[in-house]
């Protein structure tokens, strides 16, 4: 019979190796691939994300427990009574109170874990008594805000440069969790969220305040946060949503009373501002100027910023019939896109003036010269039907 230091001795050398393997392998990685490493969720910035880590965290300590108390000694049994050591089978049969136990024991754990869970879940749908409602819709690939009863309503677009994406520029600190406009929410209220989708399934994530929400086409979903501590709050799309879903990032803005009513009023001025211009004749520069942005904004992504699109997934604008041909059609297919197809409806997320420059920069960009101006009144004619 072998003894059991002969054995001992030969499994030696393979922990060794497994070791000085594990060593090669972490020292193979560079610096910078470990300097990120985290084993915890971010720090929670509401309450309701407080109760989540400390749920969570309670939930590791008891899973820790069930592995000291249960797999530890299953170790120590397997390897002190194995068979190469000399110990034989033992011969044994049910036992009823052992079996008992070992049914009521983890029954009992389980309803232990299961009962705060509950609770808290039932706590993260419990959006009555809000002080605020704001409508998230999910459009490839963009954010749309609405804060209900206030005649606030804007699109929130990725800002990251395509130089930064494009690798021709170094990343910047929030690299793909920027956006132009942030969604800007006052600090110690109840935040009250429906969301929705216009095309397919987006997800509204933000770690910090514990909200991770569905925005599913034709369903209203609800969520809630309430945030004390004024600062700037990033996440992003957690669905997998499409080719530019990596570029549809969450920003969010706590601030003071004060700062939110100022705010208020700053964008019912741009509504304001944006109504008048709807009746304003703009020269060709004034258009391509600002369609150039609203592009960069709402279709580069797909048609990218030469005008060259994807091929095989999304067509190129520079020569296209759309672009350089009759222009009542380009209107009607920026407006209203085209069905079957990923080309999206934006007439009713741009306003007049937006669309009306995104389409004269369209027609009069990379090899499309038509010398065609769309005008805001042109847009609001075809919208009522009237257009010619």
């Amino acid at each position: 019979m072998i003894e059991p230091k002969h054995i001992d001795r030969g499994v030696g050398p393979y922990f060794c190796a497994i070791r000085s393997l594990i060593a090669l392998l972490a020292g193979a990685l560079p610096a910078s691939a470990r300097a990120e490493f985290a084993v915890n969720l971010p720090a929670p910035a509401s309450a309701l994300a407080q109760q989540i880590f400390d749920l969570h965290t309670t939930i590791l300590w008891v899973c820790l427990a069930i592995l000291i108390v249960v797999f530890v000694p299953m170790a120590i049994a397997l390897i002190r009574h194995r068979r190469a050591a000399g110990h034989p089978a033992a011969k044994f049969h049910d036992n009823l109170k052992v079996e008992i136990a070992w049914t009521l024991v983890p029954v009992l754990i389980l309803i232990a874990m299961a009962w705060p869970a509950t609770r808290l879940v039932a706590s993260m749908k419990d959006t009555s008594k809000s002080d605020l409602t704001i409508k998230v819709t999910g459009h490839q690939w963009k954010w749309e805000y609405e804060y209900l009863g206030e005649d606030i309503r804007f699109i929130s677009n990725t800002s990251t440069p395509t130089t930064q994406i494009d690798g021709g520029q170094s990343k910047g600190e929030h690299y793909l969790l920027e956006v132009d406009r942030p969604l800007v929410v006052p600090a110690g209220q109840k935040i009250r969220l429906v969301l929705t989708s216009s095309d397919v399934i987006h997800s509204w994530w933000i770690p910090a305040f514990g909200v991770k929400q569905d925005a599913i086409p034709g369903f209203i979903r609800e969520a809630w946060f309430t945030v004390d501590k004024t600062g700037t709050y990033r996440g992003q799309c957690a669905e997998l949503c499409g080719v530019g879903h990596g570029f549809m990032p969450v920003v969010v803005e706590v601030v003071g009373d004060g700062e939110f009513a100022a705010w208020k009023q700053q964008q019912k001025a741009l509504v304001a501002a944006a109504t008048a211009g709807a009746t304003k004749t703009y020269a060709l520069a004034e258009l391509k100027a600002l369609g150039e942005k609203v592009y960069g904004a709402n279709c580069a992504a797909c048609h990218q910023p030469t005008g060259m699109g994807i091929p095989g997934a999304f067509p190129a604008l520079s020569g296209s019939k759309i672009a350089t041909g009759d222009r009542s059609a380009h209107i009607d297919r920026v407006m209203n896109g085209k069905a079957n197809t990923a080309m999206a409806a934006f007439g009713a997320q741009l306003s007049d003036l937006d669309l009306a420059a995104v389409i004269t920069y369209e027609r009069n960009s990379w090899n499309n010269a038509t010398g065609d101006l769309v005008q805001p009144a042109d847009i609001a004619a075809q919208r009522s039907g009237s257009a010619k």
